[in-house]
């Protein structure tokens, strides 16, 4: 059987912004400040993940 990897933002079960953020802020906590090649592509999933789970309040322009 062949599996296939989603490439679009949403994950399986979307979670709130507010999920996001706080597996962004312990990403940035684990990397000590400094972001690895592998990190910052998990840090750039996320902030893209983030901004389609936000509220279109919080972003504004």
């Amino acid at each position: 059987m062949l599996h296939t990897m989603s490439t679009s933002v949403e994950s399986a079960t979307e979670r709130s912004a507010a999920e996001v953020n706080e597996e962004i802020r312990a990403l940035w906590l684990r990397s000590g400040g400094t972001l690895s090649g592998e990190q910052r592509e998990e840090y750039q999933r996320l902030v893209l993940e983030w901004a389609a789970a936000a509220p279109q309040s919080d972003r504004a322009a």
